[in-house]
């Protein structure tokens, strides 16, 4: 009888956790412990792919025997990265920022075993509505901008601010859902 793979979240993200989940697999959470810094010699979606592969590649050095997801979203806008906010003034900061305009969300993607090596990023763009400076400092005192790129969760409270998205939603959550579930369903890992 042939052993079953154990599946490894290399992230420590809940929003990723709670995704994850609803690929009907039972998985646990390990999250890699590497430099995220982003390599610039790429493109922003190969940049994220990248980062998304170490943090796979990290984890199944630990466990072989293992399927790694591993995966990671950017925010952009006019091509700056706009990641985890340093304090609640960058957080104002870029929340005005995103006011009125449309937005890039790129999630990298990385399904990784001893046998394969599965790639992939998703992109959607998000167009926020025009946001008065109190509807800003109300967010951010609410703390739910605190450690989400771009200062915002599209799930929570922030979603509220959206008026268009082109693109997957579960991917600016964090994990593009359907392209896990067709890689895991259709791939001999």
């Amino acid at each position: 009888m042939k052993k079953l793979k154990k599946f490894i979240l290399a992230s420590r993200s809940p929003r990723r956790k709670e995704l994850l989940s609803r690929c009907g697999i039972v998985f646990e959470c390990i999250p890699a412990d590497i430099d995220e810094t982003l390599d610039t010699s790429l493109s922003l979606q190969k940049a994220v792919e990248d980062l998304s592969f170490r943090k796979a590649s990290a984890i199944l050095d630990v466990y072989p025997d293992a399927i790694v997801i591993g995966s990671d979203t950017i925010v952009t806008l006019d091509g700056e990265i706009l990641g985890k906010p340093k304090d609640r003034n960058d957080a104002i900061r870029m929340l005005a920022e995103l006011s009125g305009k449309q937005h890039e969300v790129i999630t990298g993607l990385c399904i990784l075993s001893n046998h394969r090596c599965y790639r992939n990023s998703s992109v959607a763009k998000v167009t926020f509505a025009q946001l008065s400076q109190k509807e800003i400092e109300e967010y951010v005192a609410s703390g739910e901008c605190d450690d989400k790129a771009g200062a915002y969760a599209i799930q929570g409270l922030g979603g509220k601010f959206i008026t268009h998205i082109d693109g997957d939603y579960y991917s600016i959550m964090g994990l593009p859902l359907n392209m896990v579930y067709e890689e895991l369903k259709n791939a001999s890992l």
